[in-house]
């Protein structure tokens, strides 16, 4: 946590303007990992950031991810996120809620950060973590996905 904390300071001291209030849509794919297990992951998202200020920002985000093995179904994503601009992209924090990816699973509360990067005109790539906390019989998992995506 103190890390997490030491670099939003970090990021905030080098903020460039958020430039949001744009919206966005991805591709995107990665793993994730629950005790004893880590599988394969593809999904898309689509999202809207809107201005704070000049340097920080809120989105909305909703997904649909489905995990590479049998007995999985498409999970749904609803998530926040806020953060600011750095200079080339964004960072931000990110929670939200995701639907049951089985059929004997809970849908789960989640928590990360990320990192999207400014690659050329509207094109951007990205890096998020989030950790899926424990509900019910679920066990809490961790995800780890990339990113390839276009803002409007």
């Amino acid at each position: 946590m103190r890390k997490f904390i030491v670099s939003l300071a970090v990021s905030a001291a080098i903020a460039t303007p958020a430039l949001a209030n744009e919206a966005r849509i991805e591709a995107r794919g990665g793993v994730i990992t629950v005790p004893g297990s880590t599988e394969g992951i593809v999904g898309v998202a689509a999202g809207y950031d809107f201005d704070l200020s000049q340097d920080f920002f809120a989105g909305v985000e909703v997904s649909a991810d489905k995990i590479l093995t049998g007995g999985t179904k498409v999970a749904y994503g609803f998530n926040g996120r806020v953060g600011t601009g750095l200079v080339g992209g964004k960072i931000y924090a990110t929670g939200g809620y995701t639907t049951e990816a089985c059929n004997l699973c809970n849908g789960l509360w989640g928590f990360g950060a990320g990192y999207e990067h400014n690659v050329v005109g509207k094109v951007y790539a990205k890096v998020e973590y989030r950790h899926l906390v424990k509900k019910g019989f679920t066990p809490s998992s961790d995800t780890v996905v990339t990113g390839l995506g276009l803002k409007f």
